[in-house]
């Protein structure tokens, strides 16, 4: 915890005219302890002081005040305690509570299109950059700071309590991923604008078994955010012990839809679907049983890349790895992003470039890359179902811990080797890409089976967030 935080980004001009506002001249450091990092010094149990996590310029100005810190048994501070920090200045009533020297002022020094009393709680001098802050940001994990000025700090919105397992709403599946909230008219706000499912050409209408919310997927796979998990599948989005779907077996549960995959990412590929290096191109064009849910965003103010949490389970593991039948899942972003690191030239997320710069779409075949991004299985021989044998080996599996209750678990075991468990998955995985802050996004979020419609692939998303910094775009295990 840092003392005292001082900003020095206001230029005087900024101030011209509001001379009942603090100005240049009133930033001083008002630091407690000369030691600099006050949580971080050792001092003797039970001993107190005052102490002020705010920036320095709004310590006891208005209505913010100290607060006293307490020595640990550990002889370190603990937290800082009862102190008012700056909030959002409420008009009409006579007092200061963004701390800047005036009650009641009513004004946008920053310009970021919000004033003080229209819930600015950071307009001036109140935080290191001001235009970042407001109601139409998003409260970023971890960087101590109120940006969304709603009384909170690192409290980003959660939004699937009480979600409908069959919830037919796309809207509901981007709440369940924790993609919130739904954007209004107002163009300062972020949020989902709008969200369709449809079939993987943009047409149709996905059947409604690919897709639900679940609390959990099998008995190990938990949310890493909030209290649902949103589910697509190429067959039923559901594990051994759901209902509305109910499980399907999904090794043989063909949903009978075809339809051709996105244009866009296949015009960036010469027209040929991408394939895991030394694996076969499938038999056709044609995504089998697919889905996929379109989401147009508006992304915050103060987000420059945004990132979600995926586990891919397959059934073509491990006899179908390498074949024609590579199941894909991808993650298709249009943003106005041009800065670097770029974003992928297909538009892609869902894939992992290794240090020879190829290129591994997320999908079945990635259990032949020895990077560690297919996890979920027994090491062995893979394979052994494609014409001419087993054709690659699998040493990157760390154990089986998440398929029970899935269904990806059951059926015939050893079906390449003795040990080898029918299904498999790559564990959880981090998909990233860059944006702009401000601009209206779509992302595209499809799965589908190749070549057949049979042995289907399942994908659990979770945990959605923006970052305030420019990210390496793609698909890697955190």
């Amino acid at each position: 915890m840092r003392i005292y935080v001082v900003s020095v980004l206001v230029a005087s001009a900024a101030l011209a005219g509001c001379n009942t506002i603090l100005g240049i001249s009133d930033l001083t450091t008002a630091g407690i302890d000369a030691g600099g990092d006050a949580a971080s010094q050792a001092c003797t149990p039970t001993t107190t002081r005052a102490c002020y996590t705010g920036a320095a310029i709004t310590a006891n100005v208005g209505a913010c005040h100290d607060g006293i810190q307490t020595c640990q048994p550990s002889s370190t501070w603990g937290p800082c305690v009862g102190e008012v920090v700056p909030g959002p200045e409420i008009c009409a009533n006579g007092a200061d509570e963004n701390c800047s020297g005036a009650a009641d002022e009513d004004v946008d020094l920053d310009h970021d299109g919000f004033t003080t009393c229209g819930g600015d709680c950071c307009d001036s001098v109140e935080c290191a950059e001001p235009a970042l802050v407001n109601p139409g940001a998003y409260d970023l994990e971890a960087n101590h700071l109120d940006d969304d000025c709603d009384g909170a700090m690192d409290d980003p919105p959660l939004c699937d309590d009480g979600l409908a397992t069959n919830a037919s709403d796309p809207r509901d599946f981007a709440r369940a991923m924790d993609l919130c909230p739904d954007a209004t008219t107002d163009a300062r706000r972020w949020g989902v604008i709008s969200a369709t499912w449809t079939l993987t050409d943009g047409t149709g209408v996905a059947d409604p078994r690919s897709h639900a919310v679940r609390d959990r997927f099998g008995t190990a796979v938990v949310p890493h955010a909030g209290a649902a998990l949103a589910v697509l599948s190429s067959g039923v989005a559901a594990d051994a012990d759901d209902l509305d779907p109910a499980f399907a077996n999904n090794v043989s549960t063909q949903r009978m839809q075809t339809a051709p995959v996105p244009a866009d990412w296949l015009a960036a590929h010469n027209g040929a679907l991408p394939v895991a290096p030394g694996c076969p191109a499938p038999n056709a064009l044609t995504a089998n049983d697919p889905v996929m849910l379109t989401l147009q965003i508006r992304v915050p103010v103060n987000a420059r890349s945004f990132a979600f949490d995926s586990d891919f389970f397959t059934w073509e593991f491990p006899e179908w790895v390498c074949s024609p039948y590579n199941d894909f899942l991808v993650a298709l972003l249009d943003s106005t992003w041009n800065d670097v690191p770029a974003n992928p030239r297909d538009k892609n997320l869902a894939a992992y470039r290794d240090a020879q710069q190829k290129i591994w779409p997320v999908g079945v075949n990635l259990a032949t890359l020895d990077a560690g991004l297919f996890t979920q299985c027994v090491n062995g021989a893979v394979g052994c179902a494609v014409l001419g044998g087993m054709t690659a080996t699998i040493t990157t599996c760390t154990g089986t811990d998440q398929l029970p209750g899935t269904g990806f678990e059951t059926g015939t075991p050893g079906m390449c080797t003795t040990a080898s468990v029918p299904g498999g998955a790559t564990g959880w995985l981090t998909t990233r890409g860059n944006v702009v802050g401000g601009e209206t996004i779509t992302l595209r979020l499809a799965i589908w089976d190749t070549s057949d419609g049979a042995y289907d692939s399942t994908a659990v998303i979770d945990h959605f967030r923006w970052s305030g910094t420019p990210t390496s775009p793609g698909t890697v295990h955190d």
